[in-house]
């Protein structure tokens, strides 16, 4: 496969990265082309890993020089294919995950300054030894790495009071597709001279510009935190609590999730060191995170609300986490419902949102469809309800999933597209749904997208194929 780029350029990266900064071994470069949940499979000519934004820039130079494809890659845990080469065998990985140092803490403790390699629960931790909090949280963050969470604008968990991604950065540090750097790591918090150029990067998933490290906005960490976990009798009900709990907190919430009772109930048989946090059966749950920087008296509003709500009906059952082990727990059943179901079949995934008030009828919607057109189909959606982020697992038969798959990735896109939402939430692009973009996303959309493209990366060899 090494024959698929010049020789020339891999002996020039050698001499820019060193030995170890190339990789060609076959069995080395496998982990690279694999992704997350090994249901997609590419090939790469070579990996490349640099030690620092010098050696990007080089790196990238040369393959503008030798026109050789490059495909950024952070911690490999992305769900569309945008972090793996295709299967031409003729791009190039450029793997960051050697890029992992915490360069800056602000004085103040309002910011840290992170090359783009650093996993995101390292990112967390040094905003803690200082007191504060960096907000972002998702499922892969003991494995994702900074600069493909905002390449790609995830979300996580906590977008309900902290925003996006994107709304954590203040600053970065981008290698262009020349291999120029361009540096505004300023931890300003107004800035009004000129576009705001840092924006075009983050959730362009490296098709832009490879981001190096970024700039990042800490908030002062919470000193009372209230997790709890209800039981509900229908998605609508949580619609309904989300915005009694916000009529009441505030932006207090910070985490606001739904379940189903076939997800929970897979991850307490599935999950080691789980049990389901209520005794009854309950078609549908909720977990709602609460915080903030008072020593106590949270609880005591949050169990207001709750106490009100169950006299209303609105509640039939629930629990308020006694101990850290027990939050963890909570969470744990949340962010492992694929892991307790993968065994059950082929998981087709997707993640779509829509307005909040729409999530009940997007849910009936893709249930009543599943259950006439595919019932041997296990849906399970959960998420997000506190932003309109949905995730659908579709668990199929194996041997089915080549013709179920189309199937019920159009149709949910169909549903969602009639309610005006959107395909991609949180989660990106990449390759997987490169086409229902093109086919979705309005024709002025995408040639702003690709003028953008064009301008950026006049040789189309950041990421190419993925996006547009």
């Amino acid at each position: 496969m090494a024959n698929a780029v010049p020789r020339q350029f891999l002996d020039a990266c050698r001499d820019a990265l060193g030995a170890s900064g190339v990789v060609q071994d076959l069995e080395a470069i496998e982990p690279y082309t694999v992704d997350f949940w090994r249901q997609h499979r590419g090939r790469a000519a070579a990996v490349l890993r640099p030690r620092c934004t010098a050696e990007v820039a080089a790196a990238v130079a040369l393959a503008a020089e030798h026109r050789v494809p490059l495909v950024p890659q952070g911690g490999n845990t992305g769900l569309v294919r945008g972090g793996i080469p295709d299967g031409s065998g003729g791009q190039v990985v450029l793997s960051l995950e050697r890029l992992d140092r915490i360069r800056h803490i602000g004085a103040a403790g309002d910011h840290l300054v992170a090359e783009a390699g650093c996993v995101l629960a390292r990112v967390q931790e040094a905003a803690a030894a200082v007191g504060r909090l960096f907000p972002l949280s998702l499922g892969a963050e003991g494995s994702c790495r900074i600069g493909g969470n905002l390449s790609t604008n995830a979300g996580g968990v906590n977008v309900l009071r902290y925003g996006m991604a994107r709304d954590l950065v203040l600053g970065l540090e981008v290698v262009l597709a020349d291999g120029r750097v361009w540096s505004a790591l300023s931890p300003l918090r107004k800035d009004n001279t000129g576009y705001d150029l840092k924006q075009l990067f983050i959730g362009a998933e490296g098709t832009l510009g490879i981001i190096t490290a970024a700039a990042l906005r800490l908030v002062p960490a919470p000193r009372e935190r209230v997790t709890l976990w209800l039981g509900i009798d229908a998605p609508a009900r949580a619609v309904e609590l989300l915005r009694r709990f916000q009529n009441e907190l505030g932006d207090l919430i910070t985490s606001f999730e739904l379940l189903t009772a076939f997800g929970v109930a897979a991850a307490a048989r599935h999950l080691p060191g789980v049990r389901r946090p209520l005794a009854g059966d309950h078609p549908w749950h909720v977990l709602i995170e609460a915080a903030w920087t008072f020593a106590d008296g949270l609880r005591e509003r949050v169990e207001a609300v709750v106490a009100t709500a169950l006299e209303e009906g609105l509640i039939a059952d629930g629990v308020l986490a006694e101990s850290e082990a027990q939050r963890t727990m909570f969470w744990r059943i949340r962010e492992g419902q694929s892991e307790a179901t993968r065994h059950m079949g082929y998981i087709v995934r997707s993640d779509v949102s829509v307005a909040i008030s729409d999530l009940p009828r997007l849910i009936g919607r893709m249930a009543s469809w599943v259950a006439e057109h595919a019932p041997e189909v296990l849906l399970i959606p959960f998420g997000h309800v506190g932003d309109g982020n949905l995730h659908f697992n579709f668990v199929t038969p194996p041997a089915a999933v080549e013709h179920l798959r189309p199937m019920l990735l159009g149709q949910l896109y169909d549903e969602v597209t009639r309610l005006g939402g959107s395909i991609s939430a949180e989660h990106g692009i990449g390759r997987l749904k490169r086409a229902e973009l093109a086919r979705r996303k309005p024709a002025l959309d995408l040639e702003l997208m690709r003028r953008l493209k064009n301008a950026l990366d006049p040789q189309g060899l950041l990421n190419p194929g993925v996006l547009l």
